[in-house]
């Protein structure tokens, strides 16, 4: 059951790091042959890099729910 998760945290974390290489790539002005345009390149690397963030820590969030790890919010300025 382990490697599964393991298998689901570690393709959105390629996926990200994929995305922050097209960013540097972009700022570098190192234009990937699939993309027409410096900004284009910079905007899908910037996509990947939310879209595989974005996954693990929703999968993260949606485990400690779970489990019931996570604790409700106090609101200070709740009268």
């Amino acid at each position: 059951m382990r490697i599964i998760a393991v298998l689901i945290l570690v393709v959105p974390g390629v996926i990200a790091a994929y995305g922050i290489k097209l960013m540097r790539d972009a700022l570098f002005n190192e234009l990937t042959a699939v993309f027409l345009h410096i900004g284009l390149q910079f905007f899908i690397g910037f996509i990947l890099f939310a879209a595989g963030i974005g996954f693990i820590g929703g999968f993260i969030v949606h485990r400690d729910r779970k489990r019931q790890a996570v604790k409700k919010q106090i609101h200070a300025n709740k009268r």
